[in-house]
């Protein structure tokens, strides 16, 4: 009776770790923050996302991502020093990723 015992609380781990993936509820949004004059990306951009307020740094390359988001319209606001203040108004999708390149122009 004992064995019995033993054996049923040792496959008890395995019964309950054969459970469904579940599906996915989150998206998320990526791009390149460019020049609107040379095309070229531009770094060190502080990039917002409303609501939130999440906020990214883009590297050398101009990329930001925020991922593991709820899925609802959003804006991304890109601000650098010499640069115009941008914005761009785009949806979060469950299961995908949603390009949002946006472009800033030089200050005069």
């Amino acid at each position: 009776m004992k064995k019995i015992l033993f054996l049923c609380l040792m496959a008890l781990p395995i019964l309950f770790s054969c459970s469904k993936e579940e599906p996915e509820s989150f998206g998320s949004l990526y791009g390149v923050v460019t020049d609107s004059q040379t095309g070229d990306p531009l770094g060190n951009v502080t990039v917002t996302l409303s609501p939130g307020g999440n906020t990214k740094l883009t590297g050398s390359d101009g990329l930001f991502e925020f991922s593991e988001l709820t899925p609802q319209q959003y804006t991304i606001t890109v601000q650098k020093s010499g640069y115009q203040t941008n914005r761009k108004s785009l949806s979060a999708i469950v299961g995908e990723k949603v390009q949002a390149n946006i472009t800033m122009t030089p200050q005069q």
